[in-house]
């Protein structure tokens, strides 16, 4: 978000992993993994995370976007819908998009992108190579049983954007369910000018089609530290009626094909947010 330098307030200071409460969480058992390392877990979910990207490609959703400042009432609303042509290209069809009302800050390119790209984050085989993982314990959400990692980009390439902060991947699926951070880096120019921050989010899945781990929320409540003054966002992205979508394209899972009809698996209860 970057800021409108006409208006300014203070306000709390919300920032860092150590300093926000996670909901819906057990205790934190730091012991090692019985059975399996740390890098075979890291291993595997970045399969499952490589087959959940190309499956999503595949969905139908809508995705509903606010983002608020509560100290003035501004307000940001889009509601869209992720298609495909009758030639199976993949396109966005806004359903919803009021004059935004937002004052305090502006969204930026680099919001809008990290909305549709980041948020519901995915860190598959390919890109390991580029995050430090670290391994920090196991954790419960709710009726998940959950290995922990901490992750950070080991250097940041040219412009490229990234993902720091902490996954939760269950430890039956070996998939992300849930994680909490924000996207790296923030943008300040000198002298304060032309700052581009980024607020701490969460994101939380649940199992679609009883396979694979979606995201279906992400909730952001943050307070910026501009140059200039402190600006507190409230920022919601709900991503709804998932449908895979027609078309010839095999989608794997465990490397089988889903097949029409399949017996599936009992369907496990997502986090709750």
């Amino acid at each position: 978000m970057k800021f409108q330098p006409r208006f300014l307030f203070l306000a709390c200071l919300l920032f860092g992993l150590s300093l926000i409460a996670l909901a819906d969480e057990g205790p934190l058992d730091k012991s090692e993994p019985k059975g399996i390392t740390p890098e075979e877990i890291i291993q595997r979910f970045a399969a499952k995370e490589t087959e959940f990207q190309l499956a999503r490609d595949q969905y139908t959703y809508r995705q509903d976007v606010t983002v608020t400042t509560p100290e003035d009432g501004g307000d940001y609303h889009e509601v869209f819908d992720v298609l495909f042509d009758d030639q199976g290209k993949r396109l966005e069809n806004v359903v919803l998009a009021p004059q935004p009302t937002l004052r305090l800050i502006s969204m930026s390119p680099e919001d809008l992108d990290d909305i549709r790209h980041r948020l519901p984050f995915v860190l598959t085989s390919e890109e390991i190579p580029e995050y430090n993982i670290l391994y920090i314990g196991q954790q419960q959400e709710d009726e998940l049983h959950c290995y922990v990692f901490d992750i950070a980009p080991k250097q940041i390439v040219g412009k490229k954007r990234y993902f720091q902060g902490r996954i939760w991947v269950d430890d039956q699926d070996f998939q992300i369910v849930k994680t909490y951070g924000k996207t790296v880096p923030d943008i300040r120019g000198k002298k304060g000018k032309n700052e581009n921050l980024f607020p701490n989010f969460t994101t939380w899945r649940e199992q679609i089609d009883q396979k694979y781990w979606f995201p279906t929320y992400t909730k952001a409540d943050d307070t910026l530290h501009f140059s200039s003054g402190d600006v507190r966002i409230v920022e919601k992205v709900k991503y709804e009626n998932y449908k895979r979508f027609g078309s010839n394209v095999k989608i794997t899972y465990d490397g089988k094909e889903l097949e029409k009809g399949e017996k599936k698996p009992e369907q496990k209860q997502p986090p709750q947010k």
